[in-house]
């Protein structure tokens, strides 16, 4: 006899539960985890250390998070995806407040390294959460959802931050925000409904390689994980460094206003949900390559002299780089028949080093050759997007009519 399969249905009470859920739980991992982004100039002067070296405070995290990934995406098959998730925000949020005690600069890399670890926990399952527990009609659309909270807590996380640095200290604004955090990660545990598509299994490091191995063999998997890379790597690399741009004349401007630049998230947060549900209406590729070149355009904006100019470059990459991101991670969860968990932990792990990577070799293009570098960079980056696209594409189609015949 055939098992049902029952899926979260949109319009119950369910799918507004675990809606909210997935919402916070990416508003808190990247609140905490792009913080100090906007902190970069100043931990550059407080601790006399250079901007490349600065950026280590995000870079860091993001590197140990990538790899993290991996071991997370199976131990949660072992003590359930919601566990797995909570546990993750809670000791995220602890971090995040012992970070802002952090006496030196040696010590706060520790804290942030540490926090790579714990902050694994969201972004490593989420993305399998909603492949498997969503009917796979409408998952463009919650993934947007989830991916619009990392949007909306990155930009809050970068804004409060500005403020409250300008007023107080930059130690007060990680008290704040690790304070909040813990809030919106209880509310997360007693919201999102537990997992029921996973029998759960015990950790096995040959079964997850092997889970690991398959996806590696699968070539549209492998296009959309490089594609990872270079769009998390454009994105950081722009945003780790128009902090110091804004620093200098003749725009001098001050942490609070820095911070309002990161308003232009609101923008990702309706690009991830709108271009989402618009891919799974015209096909994931098609709307993918439009989300590229509306990046190319924004980076392109960016290096106009004028301060509008850039808001407006910066709003339009934005957009781009969410629709995008929301494309291609909900794409790699469809590409994966089984073991999506695995799937999504290989894509954010080629996201978050592309994150780490690009955002630090990005400093040298900054320190050698100003923002014109920078941008060059990001363009020759996104540039080899397109054959990715094209690959995966074509991939697909092959993949279909295998199937068809």
């Amino acid at each position: 006899m055939a098992r049902i399969v029952v899926y979260i249905e949109k319009g119950t009470k369910e799918y507004r539960k675990a809606s909210l859920s997935l919402f916070l739980g990416g508003f808190v991992t990247f609140a905490i985890l792009y913080t100090t982004q906007p902190l970069l100039p100043i931990f550059a002067k407080e601790f006399h250390v250079s901007a490349s070296r600065a950026s280590l405070s995000l870079s860091v995290s993001t590197g140990v998070l990538a790899f993290a990934m991996l071991v997370v995406a199976a131990l949660s098959d072992a003590i359930g995806k919601k566990r797995t998730m909570s546990l993750s925000l809670f000791f995220t949020s602890i971090l995040c407040l012992l970070t802002s005690l952090s006496p030196n600069f040696m010590i706060l890399l520790l804290f942030r390294a540490i926090l790579g670890i714990f902050i694994a926990g969201v972004p490593a399952i989420a993305m399998a959460y909603v492949a498997e527990e969503f009917n796979p009609k409408g998952i463009g659309q919650i993934m947007g959802l989830y991916i619009s909270g990392t949007s909306i807590g990155g930009m809050a996380g970068r804004i409060i931050t500005g403020v409250l640095t300008d007023l107080f200290t930059w130690r007060i604004a990680l008290m704040t925000i690790g304070g909040i955090s813990l809030i919106f990660s209880t509310v997360f545990w007693l919201t999102l409904p537990a997992s029921r598509h996973i029998v759960k299994k015990t950790f096995d490091r040959e079964t997850a390689w092997a889970a690991y191995n398959s996806h590696l063999s699968n070539k549209r998997i492998i296009a959309l994980i490089m594609l990872s890379f270079l769009l998390m790597g454009s994105f950081v690399t722009l945003y780790n460094y128009i902090g110091f741009l804004l620093h200098e004349p003749p725009y001098r401007l001050s942490e609070a206003l820095i911070g309002f630049i990161f308003v232009v998230y609101l923008f990702g947060t309706f690009s991830s949900i709108f271009m989402g549900k618009k891919a799974d209406q015209y096909g994931r590729s098609l709307l993918l390559k439009i989300s590229i070149t509306i990046m190319v355009g924004g980076a392109i904006i960016t290096l106009v002299p004028s301060l509008l100019a850039k808001i407006i470059g910066i709003s339009i990459f934005t957009f781009g780089f969410f629709a995008s991101h929301s494309i291609a991670s909900a794409w790699v969860g469809d590409c994966a028949v089984n073991n999506k968990a695995q799937a999504s932990s290989l894509y954010l792990l080629f996201y978050y080093i592309g994150s780490s990577l690009v955002g630090s070799i990005g400093g040298f293009f900054w320190t050698h050759f100003h923002w014109i570098g920078v941008i060059s960079l990001i363009l020759v980056l996104l540039m080899i997007g397109y054959p990715l696209v094209l690959f995966a594409q074509r991939g697909e189609q092959i993949s279909t009519q295998y199937h068809s015949n």
